[in-house]
């Protein structure tokens, strides 16, 4: 039957779902151990807090199972999925990200008479090796000096310092927003200890290139806490980092808060490496008219950087995606003013849904979406975006969380993980060749406010639970419904 708004999935409740079930019961009965029901399985977890779920048959759109599935929870990264289908929708499969470098003046002699512009355009993927390929098509295009400035802008997507407000300071999943994108707005910090002490860089870290950061700092401080302490003066990032908390040598990844800065200093860089001499970059709040383009490199085709965002749940992608379909819509892309607009999009879509937006990543714990709406969009938009195709794998567990597989189960998800918070939607093939679309959404939201900063006690034992919860009601539907 084909999914029509008179389906249950287009409802905006599932009361009576009981007699909605599917029949399943002989066959379950006929077993020698009667399988545990949903209810008895989240009992059985342990977890507290909220568990909601849903599973329908996925071309009928009929609802076989639910618990509070119409309660609006916090989704974490599964709200990239949405993000996915409503970017997919804005932008199309074709859209491809563009860095630009732009001129306001002629080249002549080697130089070009006039300014020079490093202009973003909200590319996630932007890297420092593709920042080294704009540096030389510049060199081609026979620039080796200006006789005006060097710009930076990043005015495709409006700024933010962050994505969510709740994380720890020094964590690289968490940078600023920006039009001017560089290695996913985190820089390379590495530490070795010798005879004289610890050597300290920061570097703009890519495959074939790796140019010291200079517009960010760190050196050591005598304390035991915080690990990282972060400050910014003269236009530069500066951290300090409690000596005692380095091992011999290691590195990681920091977030960056000054994109423009930093791209245009490694730009800078690279530039200079090749033959092309250019002043400290200076930011830049709108384009010039009449600039013309000298060089560009433009990103890969949106799907596949959606389905490396799904599959690695790179926040700042989900951001950055998510506000260019915004701005695109010509609507106001800032953050939160973006999520309200997707938010709109998906109650247009469903004909009048609840769910609230802040942000495109599910990073922050602000957002909501019921069981029910994740499910009624994976089911009525998943199939025409390709939504099956760009997710992964999900692995299941056993009862001791080692994974197992179940012949003929497949299971194509986009987890969602905050402390305390642990997310599960997607489509499920049954041994048999039934096809289900899902969502688990587990959180103890008030466990979580009580935490404070980096890995709370108990969150990873939490979510261990919740994960092998997520297996045990899969199989049970692959089961009964399959």
């Amino acid at each position: 039957m084909e999914l029509t708004r008179r389906s249950i999935l287009c409802g905006g409740t599932v009361a009576g779902l009981a007699a909605l079930v599917a029949p399943g019961g002989a066959r379950a009965q006929a077993q020698a151990m009667r399988p545990l029901t949903g209810a008895e399985l989240v009992a059985a977890a342990n977890l507290g807090g909220e568990v909601g779920y849903i599973v329908a048959d996925a071309r009928s759109g009929l609802v076989l199972e639910a618990m509070n599935a119409d309660h609006a929870m916090a989704p974490a990264s599964t709200a990239k999925t949405i993000t996915t289908l409503y970017a997919l929708e804005t932008l199309g499969s074709s859209y491809r990200f563009t860095t630009r470098l732009l001129a306001t003046g002629p080249v002549s002699g080697g130089v070009l008479r006039g300014d020079l512009i490093l202009a973003g355009g909200a590319d996630p993927t932007l890297e420092t090796d593709g920042l080294a390929e704009l540096a030389a098509q510049l060199v081609r295009a026979g620039v080796r000096g200006v006789t005006g400035k060097f710009y930076t802008w990043g005015g495709a997507i409006p700024y933010a310092a962050e994505i969510a407000a709740d994380q720890p300071v020094h964590v690289g999943y968490n940078p600023s927003i920006s039009g001017l994108i560089l290695n996913y707005n985190r820089v390379h910090f590495r530490w070795k200890r010798g005879q004289g002490g610890y050597a300290l860089a920061m570097e703009a870290w890519s495959e074939k290139y790796q140019p010291a950061a200079y517009t960010i700092d760190a050196t050591l401080t005598n304390r035991k806490a915080p690990l990282f302490d972060y400050r910014q003066a003269g236009g530069k990032e500066h951290w300090t980092v409690a000596s005692g908390g380095l091992n011999k040598a290691g590195s990681l990844w920091l977030p960056v808060r000054l994109p423009e800065a930093y791209a245009g200093d490694v730009f800078q860089s690279l530039a200079r490496a090749q033959g092309c001499v250019l002043p400290a970059p200076e930011p830049l709040r709108s384009l010039p008219g009449g600039a013309r383009e000298l060089a560009a490199r433009r990103s890969v085709d949106l799907p596949v950087i959606l389905r490396s965002m799904l599959k690695y749940s790179t926040n700042i992608t989900a951001e950055a995606v998510g506000m260019t379909a915004t701005a695109a819509r010509g609507v106001n892309a800032a953050r939160g003013a973006s999520g309200a607009a997707m938010s709109a999009w998906l109650s247009g879509k469903l004909g009048g849904a609840k769910a609230r937006f802040v942000d495109h990543s599910g990073l922050g714990a602000e957002d909501r979406i019921s069981p029910l709406e994740m499910v009624r969009a994976v089911t009525l938009l998943g199939p025409k975006a390709g939504l099956r195709g760009l997710m992964k794998p999900f692995g299941l567990r056993d009862a001791a969380g080692r994974t197992v597989t179940v012949p003929g189960l497949r299971v194509d998800a986009k987890t969602g993980t905050l402390n305390f918070v642990s997310t599960l939607t997607g489509f499920i093939t049954a041994p048999d060749g039934t096809e289900l679309t899902f969502a688990i959404f587990t959180g103890d939201l008030a466990r979580r406010a009580r935490a404070q900063g980096g890995q709370p006690e108990g969150s990873k034992a939490w979510i261990g639970r919740s994960k092998i919860l997520q297996s045990q009601l899969i199989t049970r539907w692959a089961t009964l419904y399959g």
